[in-house]
């Protein structure tokens, strides 16, 4: 069977809601627009996560003007259209406690819009103009705001067969793909979790490389249409057959890839397997 891309996804700010687009320039740290931004704590310039502010999911943007303007919508709160800072006031930023240095923070509108939502006294920032980050794994790779790697793969079979899983436990329902917040979605292909054996694969003129599995922290118990956590599902299920011994017993779906040819993927296109180890 024919593997084909069945979704492409961003992510402009990182915790966000998630952007489809039926087609999307991927450059080196993924693609086009892909978490460029990222909420921090005001005072300490931490990142913010839906591992502590679920209510992140919820929170829509859409990219505008090649990325001059962002519109930021969320429940209760009015939109707001923000004109993009790329090279304004710094500020010092860090994930899981290292420091990325500094990024362009946004200015006080959007932060007291964040604030509001999230209850709790939040920045916007920006990768500064060069960012350079490093990715680690098989084939490191370059990234902006993503936890490590640049573009994070699923698959429609890998998915079909955690639901099945959990159907057999008859105690909860279906989970959609949106849970795993994958940047690309394929399809065509029966195995789950073939992805994992992908060692460099091209989608439309773009090539990608295998960096490490996706292991899962408490995000996929988070419904992204509403910001609320749910649980124990997917995790629970997923535990009882994806654990990682070797990245601390972690459960694991998806794949993380680095891209070491740029261009352009679109919904649809066929996907070309060049490297693929055995089970």
């Amino acid at each position: 069977m024919t593997i084909t891309v069945r979704e492409l996804v961003h992510y402009p700010v990182k915790g966000c809601a998630g952007t489809a687009t039926d087609s999307v320039r991927v450059v080196g740290t993924g693609l086009a627009h892909d978490r460029t931004f990222m909420v921090v704590d005001a005072e300490e310039g931490a990142f913010r996560s839906q591992r502590t502010h679920p209510a992140m999911a919820a929170i829509k943007v859409t990219v505008l003007r090649s990325g001059a303007v962002l519109a930021l919508s969320a429940e209760g709160v009015e939109p707001l259209l923000l004109e993009v800072d790329v090279d304004g006031p710094r500020r010092d930023v860090s994930m899981f406690d290292r420091p990325l240095g500094a990024a362009v923070d946004q200015g006080d509108t959007v932060a007291e819009w964040f604030s509001e939502v999230l209850g709790a006294k939040s920045r916007l920032v920006r990768a500064v103009p060069g960012f350079d980050r490093d990715g680690w794994g098989e084939t490191p790779g370059k990234l902006n705001f993503a936890d490590a790697h640049a573009v994070l793969v699923t698959s429609t079979a890998s998915l079909d067969d955690l639901n099945a899983r959990i159907a057999a436990r008859g105690d909860a329902d279906a989970v959609p793909m949106d849970r795993f917040r994958p940047n690309i979605v394929l399809t065509g292909k029966d195995e789950p979790h073939f992805e994992d054996r992908v060692r460099r694969m091209t989608l439309g003129s773009v090539e990608l490389a295998h960096s490490v599995r996706a292991t899962r922290c408490s995000v996929p118990l988070v419904d992204q249409l509403t910001g609320v956590r749910k649980g124990p599902e997917p995790v629970r299920t997923l535990a009882t057959y994806r654990r990682e011994a070797q990245y601390g017993n972690r459960v694991s779906f998806g794949v993380k890839n680095a891209v070491v040819c740029e261009g352009v993927v679109s919904v649809g296109d066929p996907v070309t397997v060049h490297s693929l180890v055995t089970p």
